[in-house]
């Protein structure tokens, strides 16, 4: 009998597997896959999960892989262009772009280290229920014929956007999204870069961050109606979208691509119900969204924290079990909600050209307010802090904010006027506080 059973074994469920074992709990956790193994993936960890890393004592286990740090970002938007350092938060300063096969790896001997026992190739077959709530596993490993059945006081289900625990529990979804974008990336070598880099405009983002074995890593996101085009060759798809990123096309011409171009359509925007009678959902599970803004990984690091220090009050006797994990699911919404906001909104490709006029022209002048806008960008920063409107007053003046409110405002008009299924019908549009509008 184990205290916990984490379903999936990647960034969400090695990291809330090493915090249980930390805290002396009996822990199993299993994936379908062998480590090493890839997975698509934005590959940021922003500012806050890296912070969450030194607290874990990992980091330097990231940054002896060989992932560079990243500690100032190039962002043009349109013609402008503003460039900055990210802001300090809990000791960290820079974004991490490790490898999957790399990050993946460290977390899960972490929680090897820490005690847990981990099974690989491991098929979870379905749920055991006793008595209306979730009690265990049943399944088998690759290749065998022998079904086993594991028990444990709770079920978490870090098994990713197509969770069978979420599935199998018919856990909610709710503040959901359509599709908005398709993404694709790749890897080449031989593209000097001096941080990271973002681009966006003409119905695109584009961004170059530097990872393992002296690589960069560069992707794009495009409207999700342009995805059968993608399919139909992404090399060259990818290829027009860095031509259109300031010279990033011209250096990675200069460099050598080494692998395939990835591309997918899979893209969901939804919270999910993230806890009930024995079980209980982490990262893609329980939330998911757009990966334009590149947060899950450290969404799920926050989930990791989150779901173990409930699991331990509930399964402690503090409080319980019921009441521990519905804190956590407070807490998670409470911090993602702004997040989640800001991603649909870069995710319609419809921002206001105000933005680009009157805040990125601003920005260029004020490196204080241009290292807290990226802070923005990172989840280091409060969205409705940089956008109160004492800030926006000093950074834009009040005509700077009449306009950008009147831009706003069109855009939402605009919005409101799709039909149903239209790329951004029946998303709010968030106030430059953060609210839907």
């Amino acid at each position: 009998m184990y205290d916990a059973i984490v379903v999936g074994a990647r960034v969400g469920g090695s990291a809330t597997a090493m915090l249980l074992a930390r805290r002396g709990m009996k822990v199993l956790v299993v994936d379908r896959a062998s480590f090493p193994s890839d997975t698509l993936s934005t590959h940021q960890i922003q500012v806050p999960g890296v912070a969450l890393l030194l607290r874990w004592g990992l980091l330097d286990a990231v940054v002896g892989s060989g992932a560079p740090p990243a500690r100032r970002v190039r962002f043009q938007q349109e013609d402008l262009v503003i460039e900055g350092s990210f802001p300090e938060f809990e000791g960290a300063s820079a974004v991490y772009s490790p490898r999957r096969t790399v990050l993946d790896g460290i977390l899960l001997d972490a929680a090897r280290s820490a005690g847990a026992e981990v099974r690989e190739r491991f098929i979870v077959e379905e749920l055991v229920m006793e008595a209306g709530r979730v009690a265990g596993i049943r399944g088998a490993r690759k290749g065998s014929d022998a079904t086993l059945t594991e028990r444990a006081r709770i079920v978490i289900g870090a098994d990713g956007k197509h969770s069978l625990v979420a599935r199998s529990v018919g856990a909610p979804a709710y503040r959901e999204r359509p599709v908005q974008t398709a993404g694709f990336y790749t890897y080449f070598e031989g593209v000097p870069l001096a941080g990271g880099e973002l681009y966006s405009g003409g119905r695109r983002a584009v961004g170059a961050w530097p990872t393992n074995d002296g690589l960069t890593l560069t992707f794009a996101a495009v409207p999700i109606a342009e995805f059968d085009a993608v399919r139909r060759n992404p090399e060259e798809a990818l290829m027009a979208s860095l031509d259109g990123a300031g010279d990033l096309g011209e250096r990675v011409r200069d460099g050598r691509r080494v692998e395939r171009v990835r591309a997918t359509s899979d893209l969901p925007n939804r919270f999910r119900q993230a806890h009930g009678p024995g079980w209980v959902l982490v990262g893609d599970a329980g939330l998911v969204m757009d990966p334009v803004t590149g947060q899950g990984i450290g969404h799920a690091f926050g989930d990791a924290e989150l779901v173990a220090r409930a699991v331990e009050g509930g399964l402690g006797g503090r409080v319980s079990l019921e009441t521990s994990l519905a804190v956590y699911q407070r807490r998670r919404d409470a911090a993602r909600s702004p997040m989640y906001e800001m991603t649909a909104d870069v995710a319609s490709f419809s921002r206001p050209k105000e933005m680009v006029e009157v805040l990125f022209a601003a920005l260029a002048e004020d490196p204080g307010q241009t290292t807290r806008f990226l802070g923005v960008i990172t989840g280091a920063v409060a969205e409705r802090e940089f956008f109160a409107p004492r800030n926006l007053v000093r950074l834009v003046g009040v005509r700077g904010i009449a306009r950008l409110m009147r831009g706003r405002m069109r855009q939402v008009r605009t919005a409101r006027k799709l039909p149903p299924g239209s790329r951004t019908a029946g998303v709010p549009i968030a106030t430059p506080g953060g609210r839907p509008a």
